[in-house]
């Protein structure tokens, strides 16, 4: 075989000036939201949506990405302890974020997002996924850099033995796994989106991401290490057991809307 094992030993902090330092998962958490933009304005440009609109949506989009993610954290994989020190919910510098808290956190900032600015929920959320996609792949490659949420040993010649961890056996590197299946739905997502001039059916988008995001997140989290003590000795995770909701709820947004969802001609633009 080519390889062995990759010895994997990068530092996650890029360059450090006394107290501040510039991290590899910051770096990548802020590229998945520059790139995010540019598709988004490219949709609304396609779409003739005003750039006000999009620089709402944004703002929206990373307050309920991160607010999400971190709660979705704290209360599904460590309660007792955030409970009991409610202040370190806010200490995100010192990680913990949930996709499956995202999930929660994008749908609230979406309507919350079409309340403010009258535009249609299913439509804007069906953009949006296609972005997450790609970001989900951003924030996989940050978890590779920090060495963390990796999987099981593996005699694979692509183990990743992650040194920084005190680890001396290779094991799967799952974070290359879900990145890489992030960005071929992401790469479907906008295909679909792009072939029919944007004009797809209402919900479509979304629930294709539901089910193919999280049943990738639910097959590889069979060979994660356990993020969290109580995880030990459970057939299934906390990961795949808030992943098997969302993806039914996409099978039933998908039989919905393909026969009840209309093509959405026009927008009814906000002022």
């Amino acid at each position: 075989m080519f390889l062995d094992y990759i010895n994997w030993d990068v530092n996650p902090e890029i360059v450090r000036i006394g107290k501040f330092a510039i991290r590899w998962y910051g770096l990548l958490y802020a590229s998945a939201f520059f790139f995010s933009y540019l598709i988004l304005f490219k949709f609304f440009k396609k779409e003739k949506i005003s750039i006000e609109v999009l620089d709402k949506l944004v703002i929206y989009m990373a307050l309920g990405t991160i607010i999400g993610a971190r709660l979705g954290h704290c209360f599904f994989y460590e309660p007792s302890w955030y409970l009991s020190n409610p202040v370190e919910i806010l200490k995100i510098w010192k990680g913990g974020l949930a996709s499956h808290g995202t999930a929660i956190g994008i749908p609230v900032a979406m309507f919350l997002f079409v309340r403010k600015t009258k535009m249609p929920f299913l439509w804007t959320l069906d953009r949006v996924v296609v972005v997450v996609a790609l970001s989900a792949l951003f924030i996989r490659i940050g978890n590779l850099m920090n060495s963390e949420i990796y999987g099981i040993e593996t005699n694979l010649p692509w183990g990743f033995i992650f040194l920084r961890n005190g680890e001396t056996i290779p094991k799967h590197p799952t974070q290359i796994y879900e990145g890489l299946s992030y960005f071929l739905i992401f790469v479907l997502l906008y295909f679909i989106y792009m072939k029919n001039g944007g004009k797809v059916r209402s919900g479509l988008l979304s629930s294709l991401f539901l089910i193919l995001v999280f049943t990738v997140r639910f097959f590889i989290e069979f060979i994660k290490e356990d993020q969290v003590g109580f995880e030990a000795g459970m057939t299934l995770n906390m990961g795949q057991l808030l992943s098997i909701p969302l993806v039914l709820l996409g099978f039933v947004f998908l039989v919905y809307y393909l026969k009840k969802g209309k093509y959405p001609m026009t927008i009814n633009k906000p002022n």
